[in-house]
């Protein structure tokens, strides 16, 4: 990865790792991380008109124990005015903010600065805790291994069990609930519905069964996000699908139009257009990073002109993601 200005030492390299890991993989990584602006507008956004920012989420879950500790997952936001809805991605902008450091505790110091922006001054206090803790839970993340196969459910719940210990460390009851509790219920869903399908002992009916048990047990609220997250995803498999078939802009407005409607094609088509541009700016930038090194003053200048501010801090992500799709995650 790219070097800005200090050597990037074990603990952010482990963080780097771990951001494109299943449990990081999200609308921001660490801190930021997104393969690129449809990311930041997400076909998601698109179908549904709403902003591309949605809370973090990863296609594990959290060990059934998370389940059992708690009498409830639901967040009540009258209770405590710092355990809401939407803290975790406020704590991710936090970080994003701050930018790159060149320990944890450096970046701590930065956070101080900075909270009074992300939360009210009578929250100040609370918050900048939380937010050290929260980088300490990142790091943690990062020193974790990623199954090597996120089809095996026993690998899943392996990791899972060692992601839900280092959250049990870090936060207590209430904090585990306001960050991570919507999460977990898709997660252990998703792990129901993963063990169902691979448990070779199970009859086509008592399959079908076990994946109607786990819909069942989803809160309403939680079968909404499913459903619309499965849309999300199937715009997103169709987008993936033109790209590989090299279709033209009239093959994909025809078929998106006529599934998701004629406002939704023209938004999904805009995405195409930034996906399109902002590989071709890594592509360029990636070919003056192989010829010039990491440390030329000229690439730095390069950086500049082709990314914004925000954009830069997704670069090195996105380049590492690429090298991971490219090798494979055995490689």
């Amino acid at each position: 990865m790219t070097r800005r200005t200090w050597a990037r030492p074990a603990w952010l390299l482990a963080i780097a790792s771990a951001a494109v890991a299943w449990w990081l993989v999200g609308p921001a990584g660490w801190p930021g991380v997104a393969a690129g602006p449809v990311q930041a507008v997400s076909a998601g956004a698109a179908l549904t008109g709403a902003p591309g920012l949605h809370p973090m989420s990863a296609p594990g879950a959290d060990a059934d124990a998370g389940a059992r500790r708690r009498s409830g997952s639901s967040i009540d936001s009258t209770a405590d005015p710092l355990l809401v809805d939407g803290l975790r991605n406020t704590l991710e902008a936090l970080l994003l903010e701050a930018g790159d450091a060149s320990d944890p505790a450096t970046l701590k110091q930065r956070l101080a600065s900075l909270v009074g922006k992300h939360f009210p001054a009578a929250l100040a206090t609370r918050a900048l805790a939380l937010a050290e803790r929260y980088v300490d839970y990142r790091v943690a993340l990062g020193q974790l291994r990623a199954p090597q196969d996120l089809t095996d459910p026993r690998a899943l719940r392996d990791a899972m069990d060692a992601r839900h210990k280092v959250r049990l460390k870090l936060f207590d009851g209430a904090e585990y609930d306001a960050l991570f509790a919507r999460e977990a219920e898709l997660d252990r869903y998703t792990l129901a519905r993963l063990e169902a399908a691979h448990n070779t002992q199970l009859t086509p009916e008592q399959r079908t069964q076990a994946l109607q048990q786990a819909e069942r047990e989803l809160s309403p609220e939680r079968r909404a996000e499913r459903s619309a997250a499965t849309e999300h995803l199937a715009a997103a498999a169709q987008t993936a699908a033109f790209n590989t078939q090299n279709a033209d802009d009239y093959t994909r407005h025809a078929a998106r139009s006529a599934q998701y409607g004629e406002a939704a094609a023209h938004a999904l088509a805009q995405l195409d257009r930034e996906e399109q541009h902002w590989q071709q700016r890594l592509d360029q930038y990636s070919q003056a990073r192989a010829q010039q090194g990491d440390g030329a003053a000229a690439l730095q200048q390069l950086r500049q002109q082709l990314f914004s501010a925000d954009e830069q801090q997704r670069v090195d992500a996105a380049l590492a993601l690429r090298k991971l799709q490219a090798t494979g995650p055995g490689s």
